[in-house]
């Protein structure tokens, strides 16, 4: 297939006014009372507002650090090959670089200096003291960076009978640390399960701690924050930032290169927006489309959780227009379009064919075109730089997230609850997870194997369905209740609670459950080899922590608050200072 690009201008009769008009089918069906429109807020964000931020100013402010900068990244480098070091100096000091962003500065030393504390059996090299807490560290450090670490490790905290010894119940440190711990369970690991319940149901019960001073167990007791193996990184690293108490040289050291980072990523961040902001605004389908949501801050936000890091700014380009597309176009199916409309429109992106345009209304013609461009654009990238034609791989992957939204429009129409099984089969793969990931390998891997495409092209991997699951069962979790208001008739609560005859809280409390089975499968990814590269990996497990993220208060992206603006704020307009 040729690579090409279609002027829109060209193609679309007329432009669209601000008030795009429905078609008279789609007022018969307003009128009968079929579809509601949703009453989405305005952006929050003006393109203005976005351009003028001082970029500039800042990346000089933090580039003539530069020298203060190398020298600490030399100073944390030395205390990680400090071979006398104790291990749970090692440890700490790794779980720091994590915690306040700065893996991706140390990665390399940080696997050199685990690997000197890690045996073949899974266990520990030269340690002598085992305490809850350092244990609990250990196995956390260490699968979060790919050493296989077996469970036994926690036998020697077991009684006869195999259960957690209850005296543990009042070490407040270890008990937070065995829950995170807990986290990085792989399937049928029953000692991690007998663990997270054992650590949930003690801190549960020291009522007498003080929660101002011990922001962890706070979190812990009222389930306010996934897991830290589930939060969004770079949101992680300012909240750690900001709490931060350093009491040892190496700590202070830490914190001042962490608000370097930070202020250095923040900036490349800015200049990725704003060019994304303009391309936006040319595009102009928020313009054009008034019903539609205008989430663009929102959408690069989510490239944010999936990676911040300096390298991937193309990466997160690309994901911005994928994910404003699929918000916009979302809408189109959820209340504009009409059934023979929509019926029509995602045939003609099956068919990948402009000329199947003429029978539709002007914003599918928008909206198909800025996507046929935005795909072109991405594959003749990867054409020059690999030789691999990736148009096929990509428009069947929109085809079918197209068949999969058309979908859920005809059981609104028609007011039908699938079964669950019915609606996750479709769910997982409407909710654009797999889109998303799809675009995301092809932008993140410069070199791309035939194998990696095979996997790509069926879909079956773990790691892009489970990434999937989690974001549709979050999504539902956050916006049930919104979506239940205007009329839909399908998400994974209510056809459980069809299926089974529960209550909400008990289907909701299930639906939880499937969220933790998806993360022990995409877990053993983080320790055995699979066909794709570690980079893409981690972009997997990116995208369910965003998902957590967004929909942990309600919906995030669809109908952000003032909490989702502040968080924006923190991380792409707001400076850290070190006073």
């Amino acid at each position: 297939m040729a690579l090409q690009f279609v002027s829109l201008p060209n193609v679309c009769s007329k432009r669209i006014h601000a008030q795009v008009p429905c078609s008279a089918s789609t007022r018969a069906a307003l009128s009968q009372g079929g579809w509601r429109s949703p009453r989405y807020q305005p952006a929050l964000w003006s393109y203005d507002y976005l351009r003028s931020l001082p970029t500039s100013f800042h990346r000089r402010a933090v580039e003539q650090q530069n020298g203060r900068v190398q020298m600490l990244e030399q100073e944390v480098r030395s205390a990680m090959k400090d071979e006398s070091a104790e291990l749970s100096t090692i440890l700490a000091l790794v779980d720091d670089i994590q915690r306040l962003g700065l893996v991706f500065l140390f990665e390399e030393d940080v696997k050199r200096a685990l690997r000197r504390y890690h045996s073949p059996d899974g266990g520990y090299k030269n340690r002598d003291q085992k305490t809850l807490h350092g244990t609990a560290l250990f196995f956390r450090i260490l699968r979060q960076n790919g050493f296989e670490v077996s469970p036994d490790v926690f036998r020697i905290f077991m009684d006869e009978r195999g259960t957690f010894m209850e005296s543990l119940g009042r070490d407040v440190e270890g008990l937070l640390s065995l829950y995170e711990a807990s986290h990085l369970a792989f399937e049928e690991e029953g000692i991690l399960l007998e663990a997270k319940e054992f650590a949930v149901k003690h801190l549960k019960r020291l009522n007498d701690i003080d929660i101002g001073k011990d922001l962890e167990y706070f979190r812990v007791n009222r389930g306010s924050v996934p897991a830290l193996h589930q939060r969004m990184p770079l949101l992680e690293a300012r909240q750690s930032i900001e709490a931060y108490s350093p009491q040892r040289d190496v700590e202070r050291r830490l914190l001042e290169l962490a608000v370097y980072n930070f202020n250095m990523v923040q900036s490349i961040l800015q200049r990725d927006l704003q060019e994304m902001s303009r391309w936006w605004n040319d595009v102009s389908l928020a313009n054009e489309l008034s019903f539609a949501r205008d989430r663009l801050m929102e959408c690069f936000f989510w490239t944010v959780g999936m990676a911040y890091e300096p390298q991937f700014s193309n990466l997160r380009k690309g994901l911005t227009k994928v994910t404003a597309l699929v918000t916009t176009i979302d809408d189109v199916y959820d209340v504009y379009g009409s059934m023979d409309e929509l019926e029509l429109f995602t045939d003609a992106v099956h068919r990948w064919d402009v000329n199947a345009l003429s029978n539709l209304p002007s914003c599918m013609k928008l909206c198909f075109l800025a996507l046929y461009n935005a795909v072109h654009e991405m594959a003749y990238d990867v054409l020059k730089q690999n030789g691999e034609n990736i148009i096929p791989c990509l428009t069947k992957a929109w085809s079918d997230m197209f068949k999969a939204f058309l979908q859920e429009a005809k059981w609104k129409h028609d007011k039908v609850t699938p079964t669950f099984e019915e609606y996750m089969n479709n769910g997982w793969i409407s909710v654009s997870g797999l889109v998303i990931l799809i675009h995301a390998f092809f932008l993140s891997t410069p070199d791309v194997r035939k194998e990696e495409i095979e996997l790509i092209e069926t879909h079956g991997h773990d790691l892009l369905k489970s990434p999937a699951i989690i974001f549709r069962l979050c999504n539902d979790l956050g916006t049930s209740s919104a979506e239940l208001e205007r009329g839909e008739t399908a998400n994974s609560i209510l056809c459980y609670m069809q299926d089974t005859g529960v209550s909400e809280n008990v289907a909701r409390e299930h639906i939880k459950e499937l969220i933790d089975i998806e993360w022990k499968k995409m877990n053993r990814y983080q320790v055995d080899d699979s066909m794709f590269g570690k980079s893409f990996v981690r972009l997997a497990f990116n995208l369910a922590r965003i998902a957590h993220y967004t929909y942990q208060d309600g919906d995030a992206h669809g109908d952000p608050d003032d909490r989702a603006k502040y968080r924006i704020h923190s991380l792409l307009i707001d400076p850290i200072s070190l006073e």
